[in-house]
C-alpha cells in the first residue's frame, strides 16, 4: 500500500506534494474487489446525495471544442469544500482504428488550498457513472413492474447498463440489437453467467417488443432515427443516454411530444439532448426535483417516461469522489509529484537553481 497522508477524511498532499493517481490498472482493480455491480451501486447512492444537495454545486454547461470528427470537452463543478473536474472526448471514428470512442480523467482538488488531491482514469469511471446515473432515474421514472429491458446499441456502455438495471431495478430479460451483429455477439458473451436472459435480435423493432424499459446508447455524431413513434407504445420508460451533443439525437421528435421528459441540467441538455429537436421553452423537469419529491416522476402506468441523459458535472464529481475514498480503503494508486514544493514557498526559481547544483 502507498502512503497518503489523511487530514480531515480526504487524500491530502504529504509535506513531499505527491498526488494520488488512480491509473487503468488501479481503477480496475478498485472495481474487481468490490465488484461491478456495487460499484455502480455505490457511485449510484452518490450521485442521488449530490442531487438532493443540488443547490450547493456550482453548474455550467460542459466547455466544448468540436471537430468534424468529434468533440472533446471539460465537465467543471464544486460543492465548495471540493472542485472537480473531468477532460472527456467523444470521436465515433476511433472505433474503426481500434481505438476506444470515448476517453477521459477527471481530478479532484481542495478549494481550500487549491490542491489536487486526486488524479483519476476516467473512461472506466465514466461508464460506470453512466450507468450509475441512469439505474437512478429509472428509480424514480421507470414501471415498477420492469422486469425486460431492450438496448439498442451494443458498445462499451451496454453491459454496465445491463448489470445495473439487472442487480438494483430486477430487469431478468436485456434485449440486445446493434447494426453490427459482432458487437451484439460481444456482449452477450461478456453478459453470460450474470443472471440475466440475454436475447440477441435482429431489429430495433424486435429488440423493443415486450420491453418496459428501452435504453439506447449509439455513438454515431449525427441526427439518427433509431426509434421511430410507432415503435414506442404507452407506459415505457426511455433511458436515452446516446444524444449528448449538438447535432445527435437518437429518437424522433414526435416520440419527445409524447413524453413526459426529465432532464439533468437543462440549460446543457437543451443544446446537447434529444430536446434539441424541441422549441426551446418545451417543459422538462429537472431530476433532482423529483429525487426531493418537489415534482412526481412515473404518475401512471400509460405515462411514456423519457430520460433524456447527456451526464453532467456533479456525476463526475459524484464518481471521483467515490474513487477518492475507494483508493484510500485499497491503496490502489501511486503517488505523483507533480506539485511544486519548495521550503520557502516564494523562493520557487531557488528550488530550481538547487535541483540544477547552480
Amino acid at each position: 500500500m502507498n502512503d497518503m497522508t489523511q487530514t480531515s477524511g480526504t487524500l491530502a498532499p504529504s509535506r513531499m506534494a505527491m498526488v494520488p493517481f488512480v491509473s487503468v490498472d488501479d481503477m480496475m482493480r478498485i472495481v474487481n474487489r468490490a465488484g461491478v455491480a456495487e460499484t455502480i451501486a455505490a457511485i449510484a447512492d452518490r450521485i442521488e446525495a449530490d442531487f438532493l444537495r443540488w443547490e450547493s454545486f456550482d453548474k455550467t454547461p460542459r466547455i466544448p471544442a468540436h471537430s468534424p470528427d468529434g468533440v472533446i470537452e471539460l465537465m467543471p463543478t464544486s460543492d465548495g469544500d471540493r472542485y472537480g473536474f473531468k477532460f472527456v472526448n467523444c470521436h465515433p471514428k476511433n472505433v474503426r482504428t481500434g481505438q476506444q470512442t470515448v476517453v477521459a480523467f477527471g481530478v479532484l482538488a481542495d478549494v481550500a488550498t487549491g490542491y489536487p488531491i486526486l488524479v483519476s482514469e476516467m473512461t472506466i469511471l465514466t461508464a460506470l457513472r453512466t450507468a450509475a446515473m441512469s439505474v437512478t432515474a429509472a428509480k424514480y421514472l421507470a414501471p415498477k413492474d420492469a422486469r425486460v429491458m431492450a438496448v439498442i446499441g451494443s458498445g462499451a456502455q451496454c453491459e454496465f447498463q445491463s448489470l445495473a438495471f439487472h442487480h438494483l431495478l430486477g430487469i431478468e430479460e436485456v434485449r440486445l440489437y446493434d447494426i453490427d451483429r459482432t458487437a451484439t455477439e460481444k456482449a452477450a458473451r461478456n453478459l453470460a453467467g450474470t443472471g440475466l436472459r440475454i436475447v440477441p435480435c435482429a431489429t430495433a423493432e424486435e429488440a423493443i417488443a415486450g420491453a418496459q424499459i428501452i435504453t439506447t446508447c449509439t455513438a454515431d455524431k449525427q441526427m439518427a432515427t433509431i426509434l421511430t413513434d410507432n415503435m414506442v407504445g404507452a407506459g415505457v420508460h426511455l433511458n436515452a443516454i446516446g444524444g449528448d451533443c449538438p447535432g445527435k439525437t437518437e429518437l424522433h421528435s414526435d416520440i419527445l411530444l409524447r413524453s413526459d421528459i426529465f432532464v439533468e441540467y437543462p440549460p446543457q441538455t437543451r443544446v446537447e439532448g434529444e430536446i434539441q429537436q424541441l422549441d426551446p421553452d418545451h417543459p422538462v423537469t429537472e431530476l433532482w426535483r423529483v429525487f426531493s419529491g418537489q415534482e412526481p416522476g412515473r404518475r401512471s402506468e400509460n405515462q411514456i417516461t423519457l430520460f433524456d441523459s447527456v451526464g453532467f458535472a456533479t456525476e463526475d464529481f459524484s464518481a471521483l469522489c467515490h474513487i477518492h475514498a475507494a483508493a484510500r480503503e485499497t491503496g490502489f494508486f501511486t503517488d505523483l509529484d507533480m506539485l511544486a514544493d519548495p521550503d520557502d514557498p516564494r523562493d520557487l526559481f531557488g528550488m530550481v537553481q538547487r535541483a540544477g547544483g547552480v
